[in-house]
């Protein structure tokens, strides 16, 4: 299994030698021509935004792991109450 991944082979034609690729390059030019600096930006273009686009799905990731969910502490509630009376009685009274 590790050969076939080693070489580069299409189906029935064997593995690209020199010669065909050098045939196939000419044919990309004839077929492309004026258009291929063009063809060669947009795919720049193509694999820059999808490297954004994966970066961004990492990113989103990654928050979504290290963020914990809000911790929901139950309280007493006569605690609760005496605070609030506390902070009632240290407030400075005003006399008019």
């Amino acid at each position: 299994m590790p050969d076939l991944m080693l070489s580069s082979t299409l189906g029935f034609l064997g593995p690209f030698g020199p010669t065909e690729l050098v045939v196939l390059g000419i044919l990309g030019i004839l077929i492309f021509g004026r258009r291929l600096p063009e063809v060669g930006r947009n795919i720049g273009r193509g694999i820059i935004e999808f490297k954004k686009g994966l970066s961004g799905i990492e990113e989103e990731l990654n928050e979504a792991t290290t963020q914990q969910p809000p911790r929901i502490e139950k309280q007493d509630p006569t605690a609760a109450n005496a605070t609030a009376e506390h902070e009632k009685s240290s407030a400075p009274h005003s006399s008019a």
